[in-house]
């Protein structure tokens, strides 16, 4: 196969697998009659047209870890975990242990494939009670590709493979509001220094930069006769340099992501706690826009040799202009604009602390790549406290959905600092 075909390929499968994607050439207008048609050529509308938002690096997104993973991908605002580095790493300095470190471990779409996986290792440490250092690192192997020339011959074997690291800050500013900041590396080496046969360098490993932000509040409260609590989160993830593939211009997004959650928990009594939780998510990267359709049936393009837009913004943007633009670039407007955030519902119930039974629900709209399923999950701590287990599944709901039945798999231990925290805390 073809190099570019094959990195094509392989982002599709990834992005496929989210179901973020369409394999289609998007929605064309042909003012010679008047009509917009998708992919297959059929009347379209711009509201019911499908346009998938696509980034690079879509891995970055994909939850690594058991808890969230059981409650429909919900993980802003819960309490604070050793996971929440993903999720939001404000909650760091709010955690009831001075160290903790996971490993997480995700057999990824084992109905196409048996040897893609993603790993997860997360930990923090806190130096002073209002103060958290934390790290991650996501591991994404994508199995082994034989690289055939046009006449199907094999030439080369590849095992593409994607990481990021992070490492950050979190402090409490209040005795309810705690903030992060996250500077994240990134690289993404799906084919290699590749040289096709008889070409020149096609393709190379893409690097860049992230950086993440988050903020989280809770405050605990009675309800009735009922101890309760209440919290918010916001992160902004993913914010970062524009990664390449190739030696030409051509640069894309990394999925830079808005999230927005609460929870609420409540204590039924000394042993049984529940909570509830949501979560609203929107890539701020641009929206596909509408192109012009030339009589003969391809893009219409200008004097530039660059394709020329009936409605919406071009895509391929600066930084800025990208990520701020990303909330007003749909060609649908305001109406699109919404279709584009994902919605997260989970339920958590704990009995004494020990263990947990998880429940979730993920929606996307049809148009925006049409991911729906259902998650459940199981969490045990052991050793009173220090130690524990998650372990979640995944139901699609759907035949052939590459997604069903995805596990995922947890370790983790908490401890806390024997001498205790000497440094006094500010907000006491």
């Amino acid at each position: 196969m073809n190099i570019r075909k094959k990195i094509c390929f392989l982002n599709l499968v990834v992005l496929s697998l989210l179901n973020t994607i369409s394999f289609s050439q998007g929605t064309r207008y042909n003012p010679a009659t008047g009509t917009l048609t998708n992919s297959a050529g059929q009347p379209t509308s711009i509201q019911g047209s499908a346009r998938p938002i696509t980034t690079a690096v879509p891995f970055l997104n994909i939850a690594p870890d058991s808890r969230a993973g059981a409650m429909g991908d919900a993980g802003v605002a819960t309490t604070p975990d050793v996971y929440s580095s993903q999720w939001n790493p404000a909650k760091y300095a709010f955690a009831q242990k001075d160290y903790g470190l996971s490993i997480s471990y995700t057999p990824w779409l084992r109905k196409l494939v048996d040897d893609m996986s993603i790993s997860y290792l997360s930990g923090y440490t806190k130096f002073r009670k209002e103060d958290a250092l934390y790290f991650s690192m996501t591991y994404f192997n994508l199995g082994k590709i034989d690289f055939t020339d046009n006449s199907g011959n094999k030439y080369l074997e590849f095992n593409p493979r994607e990481y990021a690291g992070t490492v950050g800050y979190s402090r409490i500013l209040s005795d309810n509001m705690s903030v992060a900041v996250g500077l994240k590396f990134i690289y993404s080496n799906l084919a290699g220094n590749f040289t096709s046969p008889g070409g020149g360098t096609e393709s190379k490993p893409a690097k860049g930069f992230g950086g993440d932000i988050g903020l989280y509040w809770n405050k605990e409260f009675v309800s009735g006769t009922k101890n309760s609590r209440f919290a918010w989160g916001l992160t902004i993830t993913n914010f970062g340099s524009k990664i390449s593939y190739t030696n030409n211009n051509r640069k894309d997004f990394i999925p830079t992501n808005l999230r927005i959650g609460a929870a609420y928990t409540l204590e039924l009594d000394l042993y049984n706690k529940l909570t509830f939780t949501t979560d609203a998510n929107k890539l701020m990267v641009p929206t596909p826009p509408i192109y012009y359709q030339a009589s003969n049936g391809t893009d219409s393009t200008n004097s530039a040799g660059s394709k020329v837009i009936y409605k919406g913004k071009d895509p391929d943007r600066p930084l800025f202009q990208g990520v701020l633009g990303s909330f007003t670039d749909a060609p649908g407007g305001v109406k699109e604009e919404l279709k584009e955030i994902t919605m997260s519902y989970g339920m958590e119930y704990w009995y004494a602390d020990v263990f947990a039974l998880r429940l979730g629900h993920f929606r996307e709209n049809v148009l925006k790549g049409n991911r729906k399923f259902f998650t459940v999950g199981l969490g045990l701590k052991f050793y009173e406290g220090k130690a524990g287990i998650d372990f979640s599944y995944l139901i699609a709901g759907r035949q052939n959905n590459p997604l069903e039945g995805t596990l995922r798999f947890s370790l983790y231990m908490e401890l806390e600092n024997q001498k205790g925290n000497e440094t006094e805390s500010i907000t006491e």
